[in-house]
């Protein structure tokens, strides 16, 4: 059954399907010629054009200063492309690239202030420290960390988000943008995105200190066994144990695999639960279907807008991007053989 939706997935319309299998499922080099071929057609592909199409004549990303809307905007564009596998280092993304990180290393998100009370997010122009603790949207950071990098823009403001999102770390290991003094848990939402920029960000520097922030991060995911409550070992939330594609800032069991496989955690026995649900999850034709998503394609004014369809939502019918994310999990977790 696994071969023949391998087979599927080669013969995909979407050139980052294709280039995801032969990388993830069959450990193809991202070197050979076939790789450097695909990335081409990746950058060429309609799905890339759509989510490009807000290009100005500068190249940077309509609307200029909402780069954090929902998402259509310059940060979720990027991290769309890092994803899909775009080719490293092109050009044409510096523009786009230079938005993001120039809104989250701008003062506002940098700068920090003492407060040992809760006031309102829009009133203050720094992150406030409370109770000890960074009240950041980290995910914010982790995200573009991890976009930079993985379209090969690694340079000095890179290293910058790394350090804020290692100072800013909490002590059960995550991040939290809950203003509440009396909060002290970290928050699956913010803190998925800065383990999976960090992780990224350890391997290219190969730094201990990142490493052990990144120890930290997958500890606060594992205990839980990325979906149940320490206390009484209920589920967390029940959207965690759907499937979506893509995720943006959200979480769901699948996306915690994902970055367990890429940061090297996914052999801890604490992810063998959510991996028994993802198998469960798999339809006869071999495929995984989305369940969910945390997108409208309705009316392109409101909030959480995508320019792309994403293969929809169907529990019956296989969804190609969330199937090739399952079978790499599942792969680097030793449970399937291609």
């Amino acid at each position: 059954m696994s071969k023949s939706i391998i087979q599927q997935l080669l013969s995909s319309a979407e050139p980052s399907i294709r280039y995801k299998t032969r990388i993830l499922l069959l450990n193809e080099s991202k070197s050979s010629a076939q790789s450097k071929k695909l990335r081409q057609e990746i950058k060429h592909s309609t799905l890339v054009r759509v989510l490009l199409k807000n290009r100005n004549a500068k190249g940077q990303l309509e609307p200029i200063k909402h780069v954090y809307r929902k998402w259509q905007g310059a940060h979720w564009v990027v991290a769309c492309l890092a994803d899909l596998g775009y080719p490293e280092g092109d050009k044409d993304l510096v523009p786009i690239i230079d938005q993001v990180l120039n809104l989250w290393l701008s003062p506002v998100f940098v700068n920090e202030v003492i407060r040992d009370f809760a006031q309102p997010a829009y009133k203050d122009e720094a992150v406030p420290i409370i109770q000890g603790r960074a009240r950041r949207c980290a995910s914010q950071q982790g995200n573009a960390l991890f976009s930079s990098l993985a379209l090969g823009f690694s340079n000095e403001r890179t290293g910058q988000l790394a350090a804020l999102l290692m100072k800013w770390q909490w002590p059960d290991g995550g991040w939290n943008c809950d203003r509440r003094p009396s909060a002290h848990h970290s928050s699956f939402w913010e803190s998925l995105l800065p383990l999976r920029g960090l992780a990224l960000y350890a391997k290219r520097e190969d730094s201990r200190d990142v490493y052990k922030t990144v120890k930290r991060a997958a500890e606060l995911f594992l205990k839980k066994k990325l979906f149940k409550r320490e206390s009484n070992g209920r589920v967390m939330n029940e959207e965690f144990l759907q499937l979506h594609y893509p995720h943006y800032w959200r979480y769901d069991i699948l996306f915690g695999l994902k970055v367990m496989a890429e940061a090297g955690f996914i052999g801890d026995e604490r992810c063998q639960d959510a991996l028994d649900i993802l198998e469960e999850k798999r339809l006869p034709n071999g495929g995984w279907p989305a369940e969910a998503r945390f997108y409208q394609n309705t009316d392109e004014k409101k909030s959480n807008y995508d320019l792309v369809d994403w293969g929809g939502v169907n529990k019956r019918k296989c969804n190609e991007w969330v199937t090739v994310d399952a079978f790499h999990v599942l792969k680097e977790a030793g449970r399937l053989r291609i």
